[in-house]
């Protein structure tokens, strides 16, 4: 372990033998208004969605994200860690992980909502050249929190990239991905 918790984690797609686990770390993460074991299985044969796994080296899965790709645009569905993970670089390696594909994927641009109070959350992708365009009011069931909608301009500029290329550079001097 490295002095912030996890020094390595292993990012794999994701498969119906990895459901259980993440509907734990949905419940932990969402309380009640959490995606069915249902909705999980319906994304692994949804032809536009791209699901990932965050692993620790024992195994023990740590975080989950996923998104879809529709014509040159991804909307990333949903992403949690698990709270024991929290602050360790998971979530960070998971929007790494997203970003890359959408790179392979021939991707222009990414949408997300995020809870306008999950700070965090919203600095990562911040981090990450997401920004804030607007909000979804009332969009969170539980509480009737509203939701930031956030878009990175074109991933292929050299602005946007060179961006990604240092914060890669720099997470990879935190935590080991593989």
């Amino acid at each position: 372990m490295s002095l912030t918790g996890i020094s390595q984690i292993f990012i794999t797609k994701m498969s119906t033998e990895d459901i259980e686990h993440i509907v734990e770390i949905e419940k932990e993460a969402y309380g009640e208004h959490h995606w069915s074991k249902s909705s999980f299985y319906d994304e692994m044969s949804n032809k536009l969605a791209h699901y990932y796994c965050a692993k620790t080296p024992e195994g023990e899965l740590a975080g989950y994200a996923g998104t879809w790709h529709i014509l040159d645009e991804g909307h990333i569905t949903t992403i949690a860690v698990k709270n024991k993970y929290l602050r360790q670089h998971i979530g960070e390696a998971l929007v790494v992980k997203i970003l890359e594909d959408c790179y392979k994927e021939g991707i222009k641009y990414l949408t997300l909502e995020v809870r306008v109070s999950n700070i965090p959350a919203i600095n990562l992708y911040k981090k990450y050249g997401f920004t804030s365009l607007g909000t979804r009011k009332g969009y969170y069931q539980d509480n009737n929190e509203d939701a930031l909608i956030m878009w990175t301009e074109n991933i292929f500029y050299d602005k946007f990239k060179t961006k990604f290329t240092q914060n890669v550079k720099n997470l990879k001097t935190l935590i080991e991905i593989k």
